[in-house]
């Protein structure tokens, strides 16, 4: 089997290398989208490099984050949910396959199969009419002899439990505002997920990344309480999992440490 190798990037990227293939989900790479702010250490050419797909969940603009794709080299894949394929191609993106739940697609020595989520899929969130639309999903991604869970954003549903045989999940325990939105799980329900999938390892991710450009620094419990909202939800979801899982909490930015049985399992 070749290594596995995973970076958290941050928000709800990470950069997989296996089976010969770089791997982008949802990739968000500049210091700005829109009115929000990278409040990490900013991404890297490292990150993008040899990029050839890139999975996208959901069409919202911190998960389609057009900048960020123009970015990488056009040659690169896009797998995006079924239905906003035309959408893409008329924004520049030039080599997009689409992909829905229940479904799977070839890359090479990879095979990634797509998973529903319970999310909005309007570019525009859960209550606007107007503009592309297609179903929210999250993707399994297999290959030399491994299986990744990438969630994208989505609450907990009661199907995750016949996610079987995962290695590694990549969960989404916050966002990037003071509260949040339906289609979204907390640390708590997070866990509940962890619990119900039973992975190897369970990364949190979609936390830490992007905050309202000032809100931060904003003083008196607001901006405290975004403070921590900015550090506190991974480490609220390890001490939450009851499961058997092995939780590494990774800083946006920061490779993931697997456990040599993962990474390189004889």
């Amino acid at each position: 089997m070749s290594s596995l190798g995973l970076r958290f990037i941050g928000h709800s990227t990470v950069r997989v290398e296996l089976a010969g293939h770089a791997v982008l989900t949802d990739p968000v790479l500049t210091d700005r989208v829109s009115a929000l702010r990278r409040v990490t250490a900013p991404c890297t050419a490292a990150d993008r490099a040899d990029v050839d797909l890139v999975l996208l969940s959901h069409l919202h603009g911190d998960h389609v984050h057009l900048p960020s794709l123009r970015l990488l080299s056009e040659h690169v894949r896009v797998v995006v949910p079924q239905g906003a394929g035309d959408w893409l191609r008329d924004k520049g993106v030039r080599h997009v396959d689409e992909l829905a739940p229940g479904r799977e697609l070839e890359h090479g020595d990879l095979r990634i199969i797509g998973v529903r989520a319970e999310h909005s899929g309007h570019r525009w969130g859960p209550r606007s009419t107007r503009g592309p639309q297609a179903e929210a999903m999250g993707h399994l991604i297999e290959g030399a002899g491994r299986r990744l869970y990438a969630a994208g954003d989505t609450d907990l549903f009661p199907e995750m439990a016949a996610l079987t045989d995962v290695d590694v999940a990549f969960l989404p325990v916050w966002g990037w505002g003071p509260t949040l939105g339906p289609g979204h799980m907390n640390p708590a329900r997070a866990a509940a997920a962890a619990d119900l999938i039973r992975p190897r390892v369970a990364v949190p991710v979609h936390w830490g990344t992007l905050a309202v450009t000032g809100l931060p620094q904003v003083p008196g419990r607001h901006g405290q309480r975004m403070r921590k909202l900015l550090t506190d939800p991974p480490h609220e979801f390890a001490a939450a999992v009851t499961g058997d899982a092995r939780v590494l909490v990774t800083r946006p930015g920061e490779d993931v440490r697997l456990p040599d049985t993962v990474r390189d399992p004889s």
